[in-house]
């Protein structure tokens, strides 16, 4: 075990995700890893104290799990500055998106950076074990790998065995926000959540993505191969 690393639940594998790296970066996307990424990075020893890392006493904590290609990441932390924003992934090329969007080409990859936005470019179950207790007021989970095999369950982020650790640091009335397009993932959820007493369902919709949600190049990917989305709202008991 290591700082940034505290101990899992038994029998939750170590980690969720396969690769960290898709198609070769280009050199802009690795200046963009060495000189931007060490700037928005929440460092570990932040994690006890996150407010205080950005200098926002007081303000809201919300938490994206997976940010994909950093597109609702983006939206809600613009659409809500007075938020602070934790964007966690581990897909170098998902990273690499993000911080194009933040530093367009023909910008200095040192140039200012928005002080209410931090990356964590880790495994987010590592920082569920770092926040403090009731930390955070949002936790968002948007269009998640599914794994969609029966022997690779423990390996989605929903799961009876992080409703713990997420249910430790979203305060008593924080909202757990999850969309998936995947019929697998979709059953999954809907399992996981009727047996236990952590959650309430606040709010499901079928048909069309609820207001305040940004939309993703997921869900439009899942819009044109035929596949409906569902959102919900959970809420911390």
């Amino acid at each position: 075990m290591t700082a940034d690393r505290p101990p899992l639940a038994e029998g939750v594998p170590d980690r969720l995700y396969g690769r960290q790296r898709g198609h070769k970066l280009r050199p802009r996307q690795q200046l963009l890893l060495d000189a931007t990424l060490p700037r928005l990075r929440l460092l570990p020893e932040m994690a006890s104290d996150p407010l205080a890392a950005f200098g926002m006493p007081g303000a809201k904590l919300w938490l994206e799990v997976g940010f994909g290609g950093g597109e609702h990441a983006l939206e809600q932390h613009r659409a809500h500055p007075d938020v602070a924003y934790i964007a966690s992934e581990v897909f170098e090329n998902g990273l690499c998106s993000l911080l194009t969007r933040l530093v367009p080409d023909g910008e200095e990859a040192t140039g200012p950076l928005p002080p209410s936005l931090k990356l964590w470019p880790q495994d987010a179950r590592h920082l569920l074990g770092l926040l403090p207790e009731g930390a955070l007021d949002r936790l968002m989970l948007m269009f998640p790998d599914p794994w969609p095999k029966s022997r690779h369950s423990k390996r989605r982020f929903v799961h009876p065995e992080m409703l713990p650790l997420v249910a430790r640091v979203l305060r008593p009335g924080g909202e757990w926000r999850i969309a998936s397009d995947d019929p697998t993932y979709q059953a999954w959820v809907t399992e996981v959540f009727a047996d236990q007493s952590l959650f309430t369902q606040a709010e499901r919709h079928d048909a069309e993505r609820p207001a305040g949600w940004p939309g993703t190049r997921y869900e439009a990917k899942a819009r044109r191969e035929g596949r409906q989305p569902i959102w919900w709202i959970f809420q911390r008991v």
